[in-house]
């Protein structure tokens, strides 16, 4: 089967690196224009942008500063003279031990669900505004993460809890705007082996991971990037609101 995304635009956030990269890279071979954005990794977006197709658009933005997130979505419709696809991507996940400093550690706690899930919501609200007014309306594909459902270690909770919110905002935009012809669906990786799972092996060790799987190796970004493509292709979008399990059996619900 060929997908053909030649006649979608899609912003990618998240994109200079890990599991973005690779999912920019896989709609830019399905012939989609991508806008790619990215916060402070210039190199590594340039770099990415040379291998991609020459439709490709470069966005900048620090998703903890709303102002900045509206900015992006606006400025990805506007630069790609529309839009019909979003892949939110784009998160972080702090080492954050309960042992902290109180302040220090709620500072983290929001610092995480202003780019996790407050910056989502944000981009969804701009996006479901414009693709209310277009016939094609438009699909969300929002990255999430096996923790929203099995939880994540006590180093992590911040993540989890950010995840499990993007849950319930997929599902609630899926029921409220499938009539508009909006659709969103939610992608929920295990450990993906990037540079922003770096940390977690560094304490916890590879053999730790992999034990934890029902596979014999961690899941490649390369394993997300096929999936987000179909879900693109509009081919799924009577399973809106779907969540998608991409974790190698390590959790099965």
């Amino acid at each position: 089967m060929k997908i053909d995304l030649s006649k979608q635009n899609v912003l990618v956030t998240g994109a200079s690196r890990g599991i973005g990269r690779e999912i920019a890279l896989q709609l830019s071979k399905c012939g989609a224009k991508v806008a790619i954005h990215y916060h402070q990794s210039e190199n590594a977006i340039h770099r990415l942008a040379a291998e991609m197709n020459s439709r490709t658009t470069i966005l900048k933005a620090d998703l903890s500063q709303p102002l900045e997130v509206i900015t992006l979505v606006i400025d990805a419709i506007n630069k790609m003279k529309g839009l019909d696809v979003v892949v939110n991507n784009a998160a972080i996940a702090t080492f954050s031990p309960l042992k902290k400093d109180d302040l220090d550690w709620f500072e983290e706690w929001t610092d995480t669900m202003m780019v996790n899930l407050n910056a989502v919501a944000l981009i969804c609200k701009k996006t479901v505004e414009y693709f209310s007014g277009q016939k094609g309306g438009g699909r969300i594909i929002n990255i999430a993460s096996r923790a929203a459902f099995r939880g994540d270690t006590e180093d992590y909770l911040a993540y989890a809890a950010s995840k499990g919110g993007m849950v319930s905002l997929t599902k609630s935009l899926a029921r409220a705007y499938g009539k508009h012809n909006i659709k969103s669906f939610l992608i929920a990786p295990g450990f993906v082996k990037t540079d922003m799972a770096f940390d977690f092996i560094k304490k916890y060790g590879e053999k730790y991971v992999v034990d934890d799987l029902a596979l014999s190796e961690i899941t490649q970004p390369k394993d997300l990037a096929p999936l987000v493509c179909f879900i693109a292709s509009g081919m799924m979008d009577h399973a809106t609101g779907t969540t998608i399990d991409v974790n190698a059996g390590s959790y099965l619900h």
